[in-house]
């Protein structure tokens, strides 16, 4: 029989879960060797079901996008593994066994109390390179997931916390940074370690039936609160489709069609009349796909907390016909920093017809994923990856945030300090894009403009972005934001990529210019309406150039 649970034991049990899942956060960040990893914060951990890998809480400074796929991921190991031990970990990064793209490295570890299985610790972090045909693995025209990297399925890497050195030596010999790597390891198994720690310790006071009791309660009231928002829409179904630039292979617009049908308490989310699977690395997984759906309803309803709960009332329909479900071999790895963020910006318009005065204007939807690969001057190879932020949509309630994160992320560029210091580049300008937000009563946020030079001798740089050629919408009136255009100077000359925002192995020598203009967000309401204040206050600070060039 279910014990009893007292306001009391539910607030300060689940804020010690939340705790638990931020200090893994935590130990993992400060380990890793990855920049991405430890500078820019692309990782996340929890808990989850022991008996079908659902969420029981993920760390609030987690990756967004990680708050659906990493249980498909832990469903996917429990699936595969067979007599899991205290002290075992297992590694995936496999986007077709519940992941993202293959850079997205998951490690999962069975929590045993008192004997038995209660639960299973998990974290993810981008690791900056895992092999495939470019350094840093976002090959924009790649054709199929082989040329990607190194897939995993799920494997036991540690077993009863000993490190199998066979699969280690596997890693490595397949990464142009086998050091990383190691690092890697050992961090996010750290991290997991302290989770089992803490989680021990917890079990220790409140015992193991009260905290199981918390977690049921916690997930019914996710649930119930979800229920409830998606009561206060009115029924019907409302429609919105948002179009990528292109699969990196073909010219040609990939649409996000989405259908949000509410009935009651409950939603469909249907992607069925979204375009078929692509040629090039654009396709997303099921996982991905879901886990983008749930952070843009998150971003409309911000207060429910994050478990398995959320997902109870809503419905996927993700068919195998749409690019959005995509199969193995199909290419993925603009999938977890592209694709989604597309799909969260068509989510976030659907939801906009059914609450205008709740969703804002477009916003950036873009992470212009940047790697160069090269040698140092220490001949060492080297492989550098930068994710940029743009600018949001203003809102009913003001403008919108510049230079804020991707839509599916909460991280940024990683410091000028340490690019400078661990690659061969030297930063030129990072700053707000000027004239980049949509107008508007309520502005959007600025992009940014970030420009450096390649002071190595040679290297390779490939670009996986978009959001190109559709600029971040307005609403109730309002101008579009300005849209992505980056540039590369080689060899003195300018130099405009055929598919603009994507591109791959792209040779730099000593003195070449990069420079990345991120989108800014659309405005909200009519521009007549901004005050005399915020337009002196917007020349000011420099955000408006007169005749000003975009570039």
């Amino acid at each position: 029989m279910r014990p009893e649970v007292d306001a009391l034991s539910l607030a300060v049990i689940r804020g010690r879960l939340e705790q638990i899942a931020d200090e893994m956060d935590t130990v993992f960040e400060r380990m890793a060797f990855s920049p991405v990893i430890s500078d820019a914060w692309d990782r996340a951990d929890g808990i989850y079901s022991a008996v079908d890998g659902s969420m029981i809480v993920q760390g609030v400074r987690g990756l967004p996008i990680f708050v659906g796929t990493m249980q498909y991921t832990v469903a996917s190991v429990l699936a595969a593994i067979k007599d899991p031990k205290p002290g075992d970990m297992y590694l995936v990064n496999d986007p077709f066994a519940g992941g993202t793209h293959i850079m997205d490295t998951k490690m999962v570890r069975p929590f045993y109390y008192g004997g038995k299985l209660f639960a299973m610790l998990a974290n993810t972090g981008h690791w900056t390179d895992l092999g495939g045909r470019v350094p840093g693995g976002f090959a924009a025209e790649a054709s199929d997931c082989y040329q990607e990297g190194l897939r995993i399925p799920p494997v036991r890497l540690f077993t009863d916390e000993a490190l199998n050195s066979d699969i280690l030596a596997i890693l490595q010999t397949n990464s142009r940074l086998p050091d990383d790597v190691l690092g890697d390891v050992q961090a996010q198994a750290t991290a997991l370690r302290a989770g089992d720690s803490r989680l021990t310790e917890l079990l220790d006071e409140y015992g193991a039936d009260l905290v199981s009791a918390v977690i049921d309660t916690l997930r019914e009231r996710s649930s119930i609160q979800m229920r409830s928002y998606i009561k206060d829409i009115p029924d019907g179904t409302y429609q919105f489709t948002e179009d990528m630039d292109n699969d990196g292979i073909v010219d040609k617009a990939l649409s996000i069609a989405v259908e949000l049908t509410v009935s009651g308490e409950e939603m469909t989310v249907d992607f069925s009349k979204s375009s078929p699977p692509c040629e090039g690395p654009m396709n997303s997984v099921y996982a991905a796909t879901v886990s983008s759906a749930i952070v843009a309803i998150k971003h409309v309803f911000p207060d429910v907390p994050i478990n398995s709960g959320i997902f109870e009332p809503l419905t996927f329909v993700i068919p195998e016909t749409v690019f959005l479900n995509a199969k193995v071999p199909r290419p993925v790895a603009g999938c977890a920093a592209e694709t989604s963020q597309r799909i969260i910006t068509a989510v976030m318009g659907a939801l906009a017809g059914a609450l205008p005065d709740r969703v804002p204007a477009g916003s950036s939807a873009t992470s212009n994923n940047l790697s160069i690969g090269g040698v140092d001057e220490e001949g060492d190879p080297f492989v550098m990856y930068i994710f940029l932020g743009g600018g949001y949509g203003g809102h009913k309630a003001g403008d919108g945030l510049s230079n804020g994160c991707s839509l599916m992320s909460i991280g940024l560029i990683q410091s000028v300090e340490t690019l400078e210091q661990r690659y061969p580049i030297l930063v030129r300008q990072y700053s707000l894009r000027e004239n980049s937000f949509g107008e508007g009563e309520f502005r959007g946020g600025l992009g940014v403009h970030f420009e450096f030079e390649y002071t190595g001798d040679r290297g390779r740089a490939s670009l996986l972005g978009d959001q190109s050629k559709t600029a971040p919408i307005g609403r109730a009136g309002g101008g579009p934001g300005a849209a992505s255009a980056p540039w590369f100077r080689l060899r003195g000359e300018k130099v405009i990529l055929p598919m603009i925002s994507k591109g791959e192995n792209i040779p730099l020598t000593r003195g070449d210019l990069i420079c990345m203009l991120t989108p800014g967000g659309g405005g909200y309401g009519n521009p007549s309406a901004r005050s005399d204040k915020a337009l002196r206050a917007d020349v000011e600070s420099g955000y408006v150039r007169a005749a000003s060039s975009a570039l």
